[in-house]
């Protein structure tokens, strides 16, 4: 009999051990949370019918895409992702409070460093492209080592996520505005409004005005005069580390609410890629969702300008590698990342 009791005693311990894991299920954004509890039922059945749920997810606007396929991108998100970006792509996961620059918040659709104009969508090669490199200066690895498939995996999953956040926006928006869920407008107006605004990214591609140049010193001296006078060095500062007294006074914050600083040019690590085609759309567009504006149209009679900016970005941020130390600048304290995330979570 006692032999008996504890027999059972183990089962009991080991099958207590053995209990399934609670699936995880997305959350919903503030504005959503925010509605009555009629109207927020209401925007969160008709986000689970188009983007579906964390079991069985949907890529909004791609009935082609499989439910297996994007659960093979799950899997890759959970593994490599979620621990940064969070279950629902809010940019909110358990390591995030103590990093600088906060992981992307997927579900605005903004993202930093794309090949499009301001205000665009990202091209999806843009998104593989960031997987492959990574972000330098963030904690943003490169994936680049991972198979194909999972990239290719993961990046509809981030598609999943950031278009069910964009639909939810639009559907929470209209409810607050109309105190009203109506399928009708969410299939025939919300829905296309997120879906078209992709589509059309392939159109705001950013074109280079003229090919580019053999770098010499000339576009160096050039473009150092052009840094000077056509607004870079008022973000930037004169010695390109971005730690200007008008900065730092403004407390500027990105769209995401977070708190930002124009990039330090001298720390040779350029977020949106080293490649001097990279350096040339950020200056031609900009940087969606911070304070960097695009030089387009301040640019668009003198289009060899970009060309010598982009010469003098990567001289600035390669000095340190050559051995030409540049001077230490002026002592500029920013924000500790622990007053950061307290201000991001309240």
């Amino acid at each position: 009999m006692h032999r008996l009791f504890i027999l059972l005693s183990a089962v009991i311990v080991v099958g207590s051990g053995c209990e399934r894991a609670v699936e995880p299920e997305w959350g919903y954004s503030p504005e959503v949370l925010e509605l009555s509890g009629e109207l927020q039922t209401e925007v969160r059945s008709q986000v689970r019918e188009r983007c579906g749920t964390y079991s069985q997810p949907k890529l909004l606007g791609h009935d082609d895409v499989t439910t297996d396929w994007l659960k093979h991108g799950q899997a890759v998100y959970k593994k490599r992702c979620v621990q940064c970006h969070g279950i629902s792509g809010g940019g909110d996961g358990p390591a995030a409070a103590v990093m600088y620059p906060r992981p992307r918040d997927y579900r605005r659709g903004i993202f930093k460093f794309t090949s499009t104009t301001y205000g665009s969508k990202p091209l999806r090669e843009d998104l593989v492209s960031t997987l492959h490199r990574g972000i330098r200066g963030t904690s943003m690895p490169s994936f680049k080592l991972l198979p194909k498939k999972d990239i290719e995996a993961v990046v509809d999953y981030v598609l999943v996520l950031t278009h069910r956040g964009e639909l939810e926006n639009q559907i929470a928006l209209t409810a607050q505005a109309e105190e009203e869920v109506d399928p009708e407008v969410v299939e025939e107006d919300l829905v296309p409004i997120v879906v078209d605004a992709w589509k059309q990214a392939i159109q705001n591609e950013v074109h280079v005005l003229t090919p580019q140049p053999e770098f010499t010193k000339a576009n160096v001296v050039n473009g150092k005069k052009a840094f000077l006078t056509r607004g870079c060095s008022k973000c930037h500062g004169e010695d390109g580390r971005g730690l200007t007294a008008d900065n730092l006074k403004a407390g500027l914050k990105d769209t995401w609410q977070q708190p930002t600083r124009a990039a330090d040019l001298t720390s040779g690590m350029l977020h949106g890629g080293q490649e001097p085609i990279d350096v040339y759309r950020r200056i031609y567009a900009g940087i969606n969702g911070t304070p960097m504006p695009g030089f387009a149209n301040v640019l668009k009679d003198e289009p060899d300008t970009i060309w010598d900016l982009v010469a003098y970005v990567l001289y600035v941020s390669n000095r340190r590698r050559v051995g030409d130390n540049p001077p230490p600048g002026p002592p500029a304290p920013y924000v500790p990342v622990a007053e950061t995330s307290v201000e991001a979570g309240g």
